[in-house]
């Protein structure tokens, strides 16, 4: 797998303007339509940087300035709309990207979000499921009752029953629940026992699911340079932000494959090898040796022109051995 990742970050510290990594976002995906595999779409609301709160939106965009990569919306925070708003919009993205799109759902961890839309955090579970069950019922194209009225969602998705929908999560009580949800479970981590629960989940009621898992060894941000030193001093204050800001989120048992525990210092982040500043040839061998890559191109706000720097590189240097039919 090749995978742009977007979250469209602005630092209000850093010298980065909003529109700019909108703008270079749409440039990016279409140089990657035909080349990568998947657009990563992720959601957050209200936080200082601007992380991105409309990634069905922005999926719609990516889908008309594209032909043939997929979408993937990664995580959807389910808990954060009105669910059958929501099928309208996922089945609207669906229909003009003929089928590309998928959704991992997820119900949101930050208080301050749960906050915003009068959710009590203890009620996301069951929220989820109610919601997971209104999305499959309107993408029937039949009349159903929900909260008392009456519902029909139309025109229906482009995928006959709507986009794959799956469960995130990173604990063994996400992946039994996705189990017993019949959903194909997206593990946050690399955690084999997630896979192990989920499995056993799926024996005990009869299901046959999948769990994907991120490969061992995946990083969530590769830059290519030659000369890896000037570039990472460079990008150290805008993978700094990141790295602090996201582990700052995270909750008690909470893990992710992308998360850097306890960064203090731009040497941190880099030690921790979830950043990666690479040449070319250290890029290939990364990719033979994980089955998969990562760009995350505009990661916390860096400007568009680092990283066209290293989006050109990678075309000319990196995937002619990776994919050399791209």
């Amino acid at each position: 797998m090749l995978i742009l990742r977007y979250d469209l970050r602005v630092p209000p510290l850093l010298d980065t303007v909003a529109a700019a990594q909108y703008a270079a976002c749409l440039e990016q995906v279409r140089w990657g339509d035909g080349r990568f595999d998947m657009v990563v779409l992720s959601e957050h609301h209200g936080v200082d940087d601007g992380f991105m709160p409309a990634p069905v939106t922005v999926a719609a965009a990516v889908a008309g300035a594209t032909s043939r990569i997929g979408i993937s919306l990664s995580a959807l925070l389910v808990t954060m709309h009105d669910p059958v708003r929501l099928a309208e919009q996922l089945a609207t993205v669906d229909l003009l990207s003929g089928g590309r799109t998928n959704v991992i759902l997820g119900t949101g961890y930050r208080q301050e979000e749960f906050d915003m839309v009068g959710l009590s955090f203890a009620d996301r579970n069951r929220v989820l499921e109610e919601y997971l069950g209104v999305l499959r019922a309107a993408w029937t194209g039949e009349y159903f009752e929900w909260q008392g009225r009456r519902v029909r969602v139309r025109p229906l998705p482009a995928t006959p029953g709507g986009p794959l929908l799956m469960l995130g999560g990173s604990s063994p009580a996400a992946a039994r629940r996705a189990a017993r949800l019949r959903c194909i479970f997206s593990a946050a981590d690399s955690d084999d026992s997630l896979a192990a629960a989920y499995y056993d989940e799926c024996e005990q009621i009869g299901f046959t699911g999948f769990a994907v898992l991120p490969p061992k060894g995946l990083a969530g941000f590769v830059h290519v340079t030659h000369d890896p030193e000037r570039d990472w001093a460079r990008i150290a204050p805008y993978a700094l932000h990141e790295a602090r800001t996201y582990g700052s989120w995270q909750r008690t048992g909470q893990t992710s494959a992308v998360q850097v525990h306890g960064a203090e210092t731009a040497d941190d982040v880099r030690a921790s090898g979830v950043y990666r500043v690479v040449t070319p040839q250290e890029c290939i061998e990364m990719y033979r040796s994980v089955g998969a890559l990562v760009l995350h191109p505009l990661m916390g706000g860096l400007p568009p022109e680092i990283a066209s720097e290293s989006l050109d590189l990678f075309a000319n240097e990196v995937l002619p051995h990776v994919r050399p039919d791209a």
